[in-house]
């Protein structure tokens, strides 16, 4: 995930952490059939995607379509802070735009977006997830809305 230590709070279930970890790496690591480990089946994910269905199979085609977009996706968390059935993460998507996401051709562009995101997990499951990803800020990064930003949204080797 993450070469700096992740900042965690002490009241998180330590088989609740892992699952939320799980789930980021699922993403990282291309692969979808880790959130048969960490997501209830009727897992709400909100808001939904364009074109996801709900629950944990609704997911990985997700995961997929975000693995060929992204072949190089990495997600770190930077923080994950959390009370017994809850948690709140603040990661970093980054990775370099080689397939078609939201319409957009690829453009070779590397990117770097915040997420911010809300759990709730019982018994070792995520059963709720609420989620923020700057994708407006992704697309001026790739240069799909006005000019692209410097630094981030350099063009990949």
């Amino acid at each position: 995930m993450s070469q700096d230590p992740i900042v965690t709070s002490n009241g998180l279930a330590e088989r609740d952490r892992i699952a939320i970890e799980t789930l980021y790496r699922a993403f990282s690591d291309h692969n979808p059939d880790l959130l048969e480990e960490v997501l209830a089946t009727d897992w709400q994910d909100i808001p939904l995607a364009p074109g996801q269905a709900p629950g944990r199979e609704g997911m990985k085609p997700l995961v997929r379509a975000f693995s060929a977009a992204f072949p190089d996706v990495r997600i770190t968390i930077h923080e994950l802070i959390g009370a017994p059935g809850r948690a709140a993460v603040r990661a970093e998507i980054t990775g370099t735009h080689q397939g078609e996401w939201f319409g957009v051709a690829p453009t070779g562009i590397r990117f770097a977006i915040p997420i911010h995101e809300f759990h709730h997990v019982r018994d070792g499951r995520v059963t709720h997830t609420w989620h923020l990803e700057d994708w407006f800020g992704w697309l001026h990064q790739v240069g799909a809305m006005g000019a692209g930003e410097k630094g981030a949204g350099e063009k990949g080797e």
